[in-house]
């Protein structure tokens, strides 16, 4: 996560949009997160499902855990959060290095009052930005349950393809197998008009 951190740390924060603002996550940061990461309607797609405050608190002051987050405030409130890490992608020996840290992927997460308007589009669309405008990254990925339509559609939105529809072969917490979907961008797809503002 050292690599990580030292990555995010090329970036002029906070980054505004038209409506929002993108910064990176701190301690403090976590009783705003549980606030909707709890709910059920937020928990049922998330990886990680926050059901137990302390145990939520803890994981998210763990430095694995801070240091992939970027929270979304809405007029100083925190509505949302990004996930983005930056990996190596497969590489064959002799040019391993010259991959390294060039693919990123992202997750996010909104609460459900501040559903419908476009918030988490235009977040995900500046954090993409910041891996192509900002981090000169070549290739971003994102993925989801093929049930959670609202994330697959924000995806389409903003140009990501999809490049895979596997089927049952993600475990959800309720115990059933499903379908899964993987999407991508490449830097040479992203348009520059859609770069954020730094200030």
């Amino acid at each position: 996560m050292e690599a990580m951190s030292r990555t995010l740390d090329r970036i002029d924060w906070p980054v505004r949009t038209e409506r929002l603002t993108l910064r990176p996550a701190t301690f403090e940061d976590a009783e705003a997160t549980w606030r909707f990461r709890s709910l059920p309607e937020v928990g049922q797609w998330i990886t990680r499902a926050a059901t137990d405050h302390d145990a939520y608190v803890h994981w998210f002051m763990h430095p694995d855990s801070i240091d992939l987050t970027i929270v979304i405030e809405l007029d100083g409130e925190v509505i949302g959060d990004l996930m983005l890490r930056v990996f190596d992608p497969w590489a064959q020996a002799e040019v391993r290095e010259a991959a390294a840290g060039t693919q990123a992927e992202l997750g996010w997460s909104l609460h459900p009052d501040h559903g419908g308007r476009g918030y988490a589009t235009e977040a995900v669309r500046a954090a993409l930005a910041l891996c192509f405008e900002r981090l000169g990254l070549r290739r971003v990925t994102a993925e989801c349950f093929a049930e959670n339509e609202a994330s697959w559609r924000l995806m389409e939105r903003l140009g990501m393809r999809r490049e895979a529809h596997t089927v049952k072969d993600s475990l959800h917490r309720d115990g059933t197998w499903r379908d899964g979907l993987l999407y991508a961008i490449l830097a040479e797809e992203w348009p520059v008009d859609r770069s954020v503002t730094q200030r």
